[in-house]
């Protein structure tokens, strides 16, 4: 049962950790150098997308680790993250933002419907909740200094 307890720990660290980069991004967005502030968003942007394709993996990994019915519909929408994470790098910086964040409220949508969150633990649910209202509020922090 510690074992267990251990990896919910863990899990929380790393995700709490994997915040850094977007709450650094923001903030630097705002407060650097102007020279500074422009990497900023792009690294955030970046980072964005990259995390956003992180999720739909940890959907096709529970499709694929635990046969269930439904399991074709999860590894389908395990792609959409990507689908949309990839594109949105080449559109104009403010526009592919706004498609990340539309992405991240869409797969954190899917995550607590009744069949994303199947083969989930409930602390795992939470996690995603806290995780993906920190993403969201800080892409409208960098979307609101990209529209000044």
């Amino acid at each position: 049962m510690s074992e267990i307890s251990s990896d919910r720990r863990v899990a929380w660290l790393l995700g709490l950790a994997g915040l850094v980069p977007f709450i650094a991004g923001g903030l630097l967005a705002w407060w650097a150098p102007p020279v500074w502030q422009v990497t900023a968003v792009y690294a955030f942007s970046y980072y964005s997308a990259v995390i956003l394709s992180f999720l739909g993996g940890v959907h096709w990994g529970s499709a694929l680790q635990v046969p269930r019915p439904g399991n074709t519909r999860r590894l389908i929408i395990a792609m959409v993250p990507s689908l949309i994470a990839w594109p949105a790098l080449m559109f104009n910086v403010m526009t592919g933002l706004w498609v990340l964040l539309a992405g991240f409220v869409l797969i954190g949508g899917y995550d607590i419907s009744r069949d994303g969150r199947e083969g989930f633990p409930r602390w795992y649910l939470k996690l995603r909740c806290v995780l993906t209202c920190v993403v969201v509020v800080f892409h409208l922090i960098v979307l609101l200094r990209l529209g000044r």
